[in-house]
């Protein structure tokens, strides 16, 4: 099976898997987990932060991220298209009575701060109080630039706001650019990590921040039922991608570029950034393609605009089984 669907798909390699089983572990809820201390203190090191909180998933890393920032009837600043904001649920609303502000983001996918300050609330009674601004790197699959993190740093400092990124693939933004973590992270406050990317691993996502943020971001982590014991057998997953799988990213980037050549030369409409593909399909190819695909076993997320995301695995071998089977897909049409 060769699925494209998206770098959650991944699975732990066998070395990850003995570092599962090897593990050290210990209650993490009274923080004697001696596994999961030892990641968060990488990923602080690696970010610049003072310190970081492991939890299950991204969702609910950003869920307890916005709940830290604000309190209930404030605001978030996010793009429109941003996962925090479209794609977890409404779970700031639901949850903590937040209110999302969210303005269309540019080209590049970063928030235009014009846009930004057009939609700060004035200190007045009829309306939500800002808080925050959410900003995601990369955002399908585009990095945001260095001097626009700096200048978005710079805006948040001016307006009294506090500046979150989601950062589930931020570790692809860094390695596009060729610099470490903390070259990007040192432009906020907060910033969420995932790590059953592109990393690889099953499971787990980080929040970094400061010592007292992270301290009160733990007691949401714990009501919203993300505290676990004997953590160590995931968190030790995540020591290994951090050791292991951040500069092999450049080979996913590497492969989605071949792809997105590959399937160019076929005539077919696409774009690339980090290790996504985006193809743009005629619409009477949408469902023909798909069970096409299927049938010869490959996972597409076909539609109008279709994203191919490459990952640790998927081999340029397979790619070129992918390129094969579209080429002999457009022949029978």
């Amino acid at each position: 099976m060769i699925d494209l669907r998206s770098d959650t798909v991944t699975r732990p390699s066998p070395a990850m898997l003995s570092a599962i089983v090897s593990a050290r572990t210990g209650d993490d809820v009274y923080g004697d987990d001696p596994t999961v201390n030892a990641l968060e203190a990488e990923a602080a090191r690696l970010s610049g932060k003072q310190a970081a909180l492991f939890l299950p998933t991204g969702t609910q890393a950003n869920l307890v991220a916005l709940l830290t920032h604000c309190q209930r009837g404030e605001e978030y600043i996010v793009g429109q298209l941003a996962h925090n904001y479209k794609y977890e649920a409404g779970g700031a609303a639901v949850l903590g009575s937040i209110q999302p502000q969210p303005i269309e983001a540019a080209e590049d996918g970063s928030l235009p701060l014009d846009k930004v300050a057009a939609v700060i609330k004035p200190d007045d009674i009829h309306f939500a109080r800002t808080r925050l601004l959410s900003l995601e790197n990369t955002i399908g699959g585009k990095v945001l630039p260095v001097a626009y993190l700096a200048d978005a740093w710079r805006f948040t400092r001016e307006h009294q706001l506090a500046l979150h990124i989601d950062g589930a693939r931020i570790f692809n933004a860094a390695v596009a650019l060729e610099l470490p973590l903390g070259s990007l992270t040192r432009y906020c406050d907060t910033l969420t990590i995932c790590l059953s990317k592109g990393l690889g691993t099953p499971v787990g996502s980080l929040l970094c921040g400061d010592a007292e943020y992270i301290q009160r971001a733990r007691r949401w982590r714990k009501m919203t039922g993300g505290g676990m014991r004997q953590a160590g057998i995931l968190a030790a997953a995540g020591l290994y991608a951090l050791e292991n799988n951040v500069m092999r990213l450049k080979e996913d980037h590497d492969n989605a570029r071949w792809l997105a050549e590959q399937l160019g030369e076929l005539d077919i409409n696409v774009s690339q950034h980090t290790n996504m593909v985006f193809a743009r399909l005629p619409p009477e190819q949408v469902a023909p393609l798909k069970a096409w695909m299927q049938a010869r076993n490959i996972l597409l997320s076909v539609g109008p605009v279709t994203r191919l995301v490459t990952h640790l695995d998927v081999d340029r071998a397979a790619l070129q089984q992918v390129v094969n089977q579209w080429k002999a897909f457009l022949a029978a049409q």
